[in-house]
């Protein structure tokens, strides 16, 4: 079900959705917005007839499909999100529950969509037990992350910790690598 909705900003961003809207007013018909849906071939026709049945068009049957992605892109990418954590976090847990591959199963495109912006860190709890936290990875934090100058600063440091002497000095090591990366993703 969130697939539809996610799937909405690659569609209204395509080349060529844009021959519907040349002049990017962010408005276009009905049966523009069903044909561009129809070349992409990302949806089924339910999943078209579903959404189409979700815009509210003028008289003249267009619609602001700017806003219609708005509407609907951001509160299915924050649910999907947090189902993402969710099924990834309890597939750590239950690698084996076959009610959970049911789940794991419908759910395939959505952690797929999420995989890439899914953090996760471990830290020591109250407990004195290891807990993974999950955060979300911003579009704008991956692509600095894939920048040389942060990729030949990973690069480094993991050649120094391979090749360098005991616990402390890579404690050092890892510390001015994170340093090193924060005012890289800075510049």
């Amino acid at each position: 079900f969130f697939d539809m909705f996610l799937k909405l900003k690659d569609l209204t961003t395509s080349d060529n959705f844009k021959e519907y809207d040349p002049d990017c007013k962010g408005v276009i018909s009905k049966k523009e917005f069903q044909k561009s849906m129809e070349s992409q071939k990302q949806y089924t026709q339910s999943e078209i007839e579903f959404l189409l049945s979700c815009v509210e068009a003028d008289e003249n049957d267009m619609f602001n499909y700017e806003e219609f992605v708005e509407r609907f892109h951001e509160p299915a990418k924050d649910i999907g999100f947090n189902v993402a954590v969710l099924l990834t976090n309890l597939s750590e847990h239950m690698p084996h529950d076959s009610r959970l591959s049911t789940f794991l199963d419908l759910a395939e495109s959505v952690l797929s969509y999420f995989e890439p912006y899914l953090g996760r860190i471990e830290i020591m709890g109250g407990a004195k037990r290891i807990e993974r936290v999950y955060f979300e990875i911003t579009e704008s934090s991956r692509t600095q992350w894939e920048k040389p100058q942060v990729k030949e600063s990973k690069r480094q440091f993991i050649f120094n910790v391979v090749n360098e002497g005991g616990e402390s000095e890579k404690m050092d090591l890892f510390v001015n690598f994170c340093e090193d990366t924060i005012f890289e993703k800075q510049l």
